[in-house]
């Protein structure tokens, strides 16, 4: 017949402010390894130690906010400008000013040159979209490519972002140079709508790298060689783009879902 430790041992032991000697320790051990019946009293003498625990969270927590200052409700705009704008885009975009501001005084001075902003307009915007979507240029990148607010909407609002500051410089340096507005706003709607169904391919950055470089060899430098605006940037040539605006739209329509998981090189 088996017997059990005296219930005044067993509490003994279960309280953890009493030291019991080795021998009784190790005896009372040895016996509720095999009697369940003492190891349920053992268990009614301890403290619950979750209530313990619950408890000293509970006082630290109170004393946190007792001793913390009021959080501060963020302002919607700061919240929503994560969503449409990366702040390192602004020296991007007071760069593309200066340089069309650059052109109109050029053009000023020299009125027999080739209308510089009508060269420059469709590549205007590719810069900040470069930009946009850069794990290099956008601290939050690795926070933002795994949210599902990344993808093809994200690129879209940083786009548009960057359109609403190009596309009023562009209107303003067109008025200020005498150049067509339509020759204007046409390429660089297009270069950009291109810029993103390219990149659908080979990442964006590369479709800015891309289409820059083949503007460059294309436009830029037949017109040093002939000093002479190239067929597409003539008045005519504006139905031209706005139909291939609208087709590059229609590609970055069907290729939306290669967008919405990005990756290092979007």
């Amino acid at each position: 017949m088996t017997t059990h430790p005296n219930p005044e041992i067993i509490a003994r032991y279960a309280d953890r402010h009493t030291i019991l000697d080795e021998v009784t320790a190790w005896s009372v051990e040895a016996h509720l390894e095999q009697c369940s019946g003492c190891r349920a009293l053992v268990a009614e003498h301890l403290p619950d130690p979750s209530n313990d625990l619950l408890a000293r969270i509970g006082a630290d927590i109170d004393t946190i906010v007792a001793t913390e200052p009021a959080p501060v409700r963020r302002r919607r705009f700061w919240a929503a400008h994560q969503r449409w704008f990366v702040w390192h885009l602004t020296p991007w975009l007071i760069m593309t000013m200066a340089v069309l501001g650059c052109a109109v005084l050029l053009q000023t001075l020299f009125p027999s040159l080739p209308s510089l902003v009508t060269l420059l307009a469709p590549v205007a915007p590719l810069p900040g979209v470069a930009v946009a979507w850069s794990r290099r240029h956008d601290p939050a990148w690795e926070l933002l490519a795994t949210t599902p607010a990344a993808g093809l909407g994200m690129l879209l609002r940083r786009t548009a972002a960057i359109l609403a500051v190009v596309v009023p410089a562009l209107a303003l340096a067109s008025a200020g140079s005498g150049a067509p507005l339509a020759l204007a706003l046409l390429p660089s709607l297009g270069f950009t709508t291109a810029t993103i169904a390219l990149g659908t391919f080979i990442g964006v950055q590369r479709a800015t790298y891309v289409l820059g470089g083949a503007w460059a060899l294309t436009a830029l430098l037949p017109v040093l060689l002939t000093a002479d605006l190239p067929v597409m940037l003539r008045p005519a040539s504006s139905p031209a783009w706005a139909l291939g605006t609208l087709v590059v739209a229609g590609v970055v329509a069907w290729r939306s879902h290669h967008l919405r998981g990005l990756s290092s090189h979007y």
